[in-house]
């Protein structure tokens, strides 16, 4: 019987949402679908929401809960990664309130920017322990990595890990659809080409019937900026660079080093750049698990309908090798010629039964790998920091960091990163 890993498998609402499709998909009949949680509590919860999921539908696969890693990751064709290491509480509050006494202030901070850095830091030597368990158990499995920072894991699980790996981003899938949305254009018919870095890749091209659609999106766009609404930041990077950002508006005001700035705090307001957004997400997600659980866990009669995430629809084209496109994170083996080939980029892939094949991008719009750059050169030097130990590379991943290095002295990057360091105590390995 094939097999299907999902770790992490106790984010309930994201577990229904891939593992969901994979019951409704008549291709994806007979698996087994192994779950694998270090929460038991809400493993039991997943797999009880499972078996509704798989009785509504008649569905033939099998859902197992593991109380052993290894043991789930035993025999499996796919794994699909959806962990977040630290959590919360305190992991995401330390993220966020360390910084905060040196001025620092961040929206999402699970990218880059000095949140991304720690984040990675403490996720990083269990995705590499992962990938040793795979070696041994399942080594020519397809790991789907769902985890942020997207870039750094997915990186570190192909260079480091030897697993084959593609990451998984939403941004791509409803790019222009949300684009188009906001400025009351109809997408129906229309073209696009998208590449760059996650959370950073650019729409280069959109067009429909062979017609341009770019002069008529920033004139839009320019008039949209008059007035107060939720994506003015990717708006002001478009009008500015040329090109519409894949990721939103909170999480790229981090990214880049002219939205939030001591010396401009009016341009908090200006541009609506919602600080400390994260932290109220997790706390609302909390708060509504009560209700979800019972509509969820509770509900023996519980349905499913086929969502747009992308694990169920990559199963299917290389079961049946009916081709699919999908935008992945890959490695930069020169797709992207003016980015590093030690890059994880994100660029359009066809999946077929020869697995994830990545498309040929060329160069960038200069100015546009010039800004995937500025994140690239944080994104290595984390690696290089979890790789090696060496406190030294925490410091040059910071100071490279455009955010941060915008607001910070060289003295003070240092001296938040040690105190991010004591702070997460045993959640980050020693660094010398």
């Amino acid at each position: 019987m094939p097999k299907i890993t999902f770790i992490g498998a106790g984010s309930t609402v994201f577990a229904k949402n891939v593992l969901g499709d994979c019951l409704v998909t008549e291709s994806l009949q007979g698996f087994e679908i192994a779950l694998f949680d270090i929460n038991p509590e809400r493993l039991s919860e997943s797999e009880t929401m499972l078996n509704h999921i798989k009785n509504t539908f008649g569905s033939t696969s099998v859902i197992k809960a593991y109380s052993d890693r290894k043991e789930a990751l035993r025999g499996a064709k796919y794994v699909v990664n959806a962990i977040q290491v630290g959590g919360y509480d305190p992991c995401t509050i330390t993220d966020f309130e360390v910084p905060k006494k040196y001025g620092l202030r961040q929206t999402i901070a699970d990218t880059v920017g000095i949140g991304g850095i720690f984040r990675n830091l403490r996720t990083i030597p269990v995705m590499l322990d992962f990938a040793r368990d795979m070696q041994e158990v399942c080594p020519d499995a397809l790991f789907l990595n769902y985890t942020n920072p997207m870039a750094v894991l997915t990186n570190v699980m192909n260079t480091y890990g030897g697993i084959k790996t593609v990451g998984l981003c939403h941004s791509v899938q409803v790019c222009v659809r949300d684009l188009f949305k906001n400025l009351g254009m109809d997408d129906t018919g229309v073209k696009s080409k998208i590449a760059g870095i996650n959370h950073m890749a650019w729409l280069l091209e959109v067009s429909k019937d062979g017609v341009d659609l770019y002069p008529e999106i920033k004139r839009r766009a320019r008039e949209k900026q008059q007035e107060k609404h939720h994506d003015m930041v990717r708006f002001e990077m478009m009008l500015n660079f040329g090109y519409y950002i894949t990721e939103s508006s909170e999480h790229n005001a981090e990214y880049h080093p002219y939205f939030i700035k001591r010396n401009y705090p009016e341009l908090i307001d200006r541009f609506n750049i919602p600080l400390d957004e994260y932290p109220r997400r997790c706390i609302e997600q909390i708060g509504n698990w009560k209700k979800l659980k019972e509509e969820l866990v509770n509900n023996p009669t519980l349905h499913h309908k086929r969502t747009h995430e992308y694990a169920s629809y990559i199963f299917e084209a290389i079961e049946t090798n009916v081709p699919f496109r999908i935008g992945g994170n890959v490695m930069n083996t020169g797709l992207i010629t003016n980015l590093p080939r030690e890059a994880c980029v994100e660029v359009t892939c066809l999946v077929d039964r020869n697995g994830v094949t990545p498309t040929f991008v060329g160069d960038l719009p200069p100015q546009c790998a010039a800004l995937n750059r500025t994140n690239i050169n944080t994104q290595l030097l984390t690696i290089e920091a979890a790789i090696t130990g060496k406190r030294e590379h925490i410091y040059h991943a910071a100071m490279l960091d455009p955010h941060t290095s915008a607001e910070l002295s060289m003295d003070d990057i240092k001296a938040m990163c040690d105190d991010l360091i004591e702070a997460h105590g045993d959640w980050l390995p020693a660094y010398n």
